[in-house]
């Protein structure tokens, strides 16, 4: 695991309501008999111990979030107004995050096959005054690391638009970075997705 105590952690976003699916798609199970939450997080606790999940009542009350670990450096924040869309949750999320982290990478979390060795290679190039997105194929994905320059603009998101404004605003501060790891495209976002993975919902 990649030493990250003092140069960043992940914040992932699973507060969402999933209207796409019809369910409560972070407990959908993937063919390994993994949630897709709990693979996920799986996934990002072997990139690193610096985690903050970002989730909302409804979701912990139907055991969305059950067997996370409740740590000192893996944090689960309870979003009071997750129906205000994805933005709101990044902004309450970045509000939650440690001060002496230098970058954030913000992962998905319907993002289930994202390698954990693509994390650690996005943690090890943030910087403080970057922004880091992994493509495949010359195709932009996800997770997006911002540097902490960007925090307090990061915290200003609303709606839908996650941190799009922060990247348009700082084009010149963009940085791609190619990876051998298609799962940074790989959202399950419908049971008929899921179903041609090999899942259940």
């Amino acid at each position: 695991m990649t030493d990250t105590k003092n140069s960043g952690g992940i914040l992932l976003l699973a507060a969402g309501f999933s209207r796409r699916f019809g369910g409560i798609k972070l407990k959908a199970q993937l063919p390994n008999g993994n949630t897709i939450f709990q693979q996920t997080l799986k996934n990002i606790q072997q990139a690193t111990d610096n985690i903050v999940v970002v989730g909302r009542k409804q979701l912990l009350e139907a055991g969305v979030y059950q067997g996370f670990p409740y740590t000192s450096d893996q944090i689960l924040s309870l979003c009071e107004d997750a129906e205000a869309g994805m933005g709101q949750s990044l902004s309450w999320g970045i509000q939650q995050v440690p001060a002496h982290w230098r970058s954030v990478l913000i992962c998905l979390g319907d993002m289930p096959f994202v390698q954990a060795r693509t994390l650690t290679t996005l943690m090890q190039n943030s910087a403080p005054d970057r922004i880091l997105i992994p493509t495949y194929n010359g195709q932009r994905g996800h997770p997006i690391s911002f540097g902490c320059r960007y925090f307090e603009e990061l915290a200003q998101s609303q709606g839908d638009t996650g941190g799009r404004h922060v990247i348009r605003d700082h084009a010149e501060q963009v940085v791609e970075l190619e990876v051998d790891d298609e799962g940074i495209l790989l959202d399950i976002d419908t049971p008929q997705t899921l179903a041609a993975l090999g899942g259940q919902s």
